[in-house]
């Protein structure tokens, strides 16, 4: 008999305790910022990993409040590392500012850059939201081991959302800092040229096959079943798949059409970010040759392809 899907369920019921250190698991305290939007939920989650000493991951949006809040909870302990999930700004914007103030090295997996060059004609949708002069003072590499504080982390890369994103496991322990990659919240955007739906499918599996259970996403609670809930996630994308594949064979053109057949009584903000996900979609089809895709100045053409 074949294994059963999990059911894939969302959590919004999160209290954030915006501002406040939360101990969460031994050694790890969460600090959440004052920036909740429809895109990062209750706000971006920063975590002080360690006990005498710290590193902090993810120090999010440049805030006073918040950054007076990391402070607080800092309490003037040794500061060894900033490491980053990815260089999006409501992760990183604050970064270069707090390592100056700690005297902290800032450690991620790279600068910025797209998951493939842009197309002529093409913007990047959300590149306002992109930290793309920000540079490493160590860019970290897949399956490298790295001090955090006084604890110690395993480095995943887990490109999809972004193409420089990592996750970080803590060593010793079945906890997993998953960044956008897995939230509990919501499913994670993945908007062409940015982020990659191939990408982001492989990364599934890879942290889906790793020894954690427990995820700390960047935004949002806990995930206390994280390979079965990616696997929920990954399940959805696949059924978001085929959706595509269906409107279009009920005559669905172009990119508009797909999100307006698949998400037809949502509102425009929603609309907006499955448009950029449908895109990631369609492109992740076209590279399967399971849709033909024309694209020209004045938008884009889809059919599905025919042996």
């Amino acid at each position: 008999m074949a294994p059963t899907t999990p059911e894939l369920h969302f959590d919004t019921q999160f209290d954030a305790q915006t501002g406040r250190p939360v101990a969460v698991v031994e050694g790890i305290v969460r600090v959440t910022a004052p920036n909740s939007s429809p895109f990062t939920f209750t706000g971006t989650n920063s975590f002080l990993v360690g006990h005498h000493q710290l590193a902090l991951i993810d120090p999010g949006p440049i805030d006073h409040a918040h950054e007076a809040a990391l402070l607080r909870a800092i309490g003037g302990r040794l500061v060894t590392a900033i490491m980053l999930t990815h260089t999006h700004r409501d992760h990183s914007a604050s970064a270069k500012m707090l390592a100056q103030k700690l005297g902290a090295p800032l450690w991620f997996g790279g600068r910025h850059r797209l998951s493939r060059p842009l197309r002529r004609f093409e913007i990047n949708p959300i590149r306002k939201s992109c930290d793309w002069d920000l540079a490493p003072d160590r860019t970290l590499v897949d399956g490298e081991i790295i001090p955090a504080g006084d604890m110690t982390l395993s480095v995943h890369t887990t490109p999809g959302h972004c193409a420089n994103h990592l996750a970080f496991g803590v060593a010793g322990s079945d906890v997993l800092f998953s960044g956008d990659h897995v939230m509990g919240w919501n499913s994670t955007l993945v908007s062409v040229p940015d982020g990659s739906m191939a990408d982001y499918f492989a990364s599934l599996d890879k942290l889906i096959a790793l020894p954690y259970r427990r995820y700390l996403p960047a935004h949002g609670g806990e995930i206390a079943d994280g390979p079965a809930h990616a696997a929920a996630l990954k399940a959805h994308r696949e059924m978001r798949n085929q959706q595509v594949l269906d409107a279009v064979s009920r005559g669905a053109r172009s990119i508009g059409a797909v999100v307006a057949a698949i998400y037809p009584t949502q509102p425009a903000r929603v609309r907006m970010a499955a448009r950029m996900t449908m895109t990631a979609h369609v492109e992740y089809l076209e590279g399967l040759g399971a849709l033909r895709v024309r694209r020209g100045i004045f938008g884009t053409r889809l059919d599905l392809s025919r042996a």
